[in-house]
């Protein structure tokens, strides 16, 4: 069974709002991934994307794509990412690890063939960006079937209609797309993404999560306070890319113990 529901259902009833950071698997270099994955948990986060590095990655801003740019350069691929989140098992048993990346790859390795690596390495969720809902009930099927969940992303363009067939089979959390554009682009705006979440809520049953934007405590606060949890990806790149590689890991462990200590503000004060 996946950790996602059980995870996210816990915060819940504590009143709590989940922390979803993201990084690319593989960058800054590739023998620093799990610890970086480690000391994200360790700052407060409650599940973990991993970027699966792609050369054409559509959805993604600059920053991101020098990531990915980075991580390919260093030779990463997925068998290179499920064998970190094999590593990152070793240690770590309880926090869910979402697989997010692009079609090709998996397409590449075989849909039946990923789904069976990733459920032995211990991948908890899947977001392909470019797998439209209409189109992969299967897949869906086969990760549910191997205790995986499936991640659908949802934007400000999305249709009623989108939403209902996202709702039919995304388990696990949906990621809302705060933005029009691509990740780390533009400002949020957070009266736009209160009035978008109940309709998101009518037609799909599982947590709703908020990204593309979030770069510090403040908004991220501001965002968990109409969502179930925050996503943020760009801003935790653009620290590694400041900060030298033997700080790396203290580095995002503190910029996300202050978005933790942000979020959990407001249980503290009720």
């Amino acid at each position: 069974m996946s950790r996602i529901q059980p995870t996210l259902s816990k915060l819940a009833e504590q009143r709590r709002k989940g922390l979803i950071p993201f990084i690319t698997a593989g960058d800054p270099a590739p023998d620093l991934t799990v610890s970086l994955m480690h000391a994200l948990v360790e700052g407060g986060a409650d599940i973990i994307e991993l970027g699966v590095p792609f050369s054409d990655p559509m959805a993604d801003g600059p920053v991101i794509q020098r990531a990915s740019e980075r991580a390919l350069v260093n030779g990463v691929g997925m068998k290179q990412v499920l064998g970190f989140v094999r590593e990152f098992r070793q240690r770590d048993n309880a926090t869910p690890v979402v697989l997010m990346g692009y079609a090709n790859p998996i397409e590449h390795m075989g849909q039946q063939a990923f789904i069976a690596a990733a459920a032995e390495a211990g991948v908890d969720g899947v977001l392909v960006v470019d797998y439209p809902p209409e189109e992969c009930e299967d897949f869906a099927a086969a990760l549910k079937a191997s205790g995986m969940d499936i991640i659908f992303l949802l934007a400000p363009t999305s249709t009623d209609e989108r939403i209902e067939q996202v709702g039919k089979i995304a388990s696990g959390y949906v990621y809302y797309v705060s933005l029009k554009g691509v990740t780390g682009s533009g400002h949020l705006d957070l009266e736009a993404v209160g009035s978008m979440i109940p309709r998101i809520r009518r037609h799909v049953n599982v947590p709703v999560g908020v990204g593309f934007g979030i770069r510090d405590a403040a908004t991220a606060k501001a965002i968990a306070s109409v969502s179930d949890a925050v996503v943020i990806g760009s801003r935790i790149i653009q620290e590694l890319e400041n900060t030298p590689r033997d700080q790396a890991a203290q580095a995002v462990k503190t910029f996300i113990g202050g978005i933790r200590t942000a979020l959990d503000e407001e249980v503290v004060a009720a």
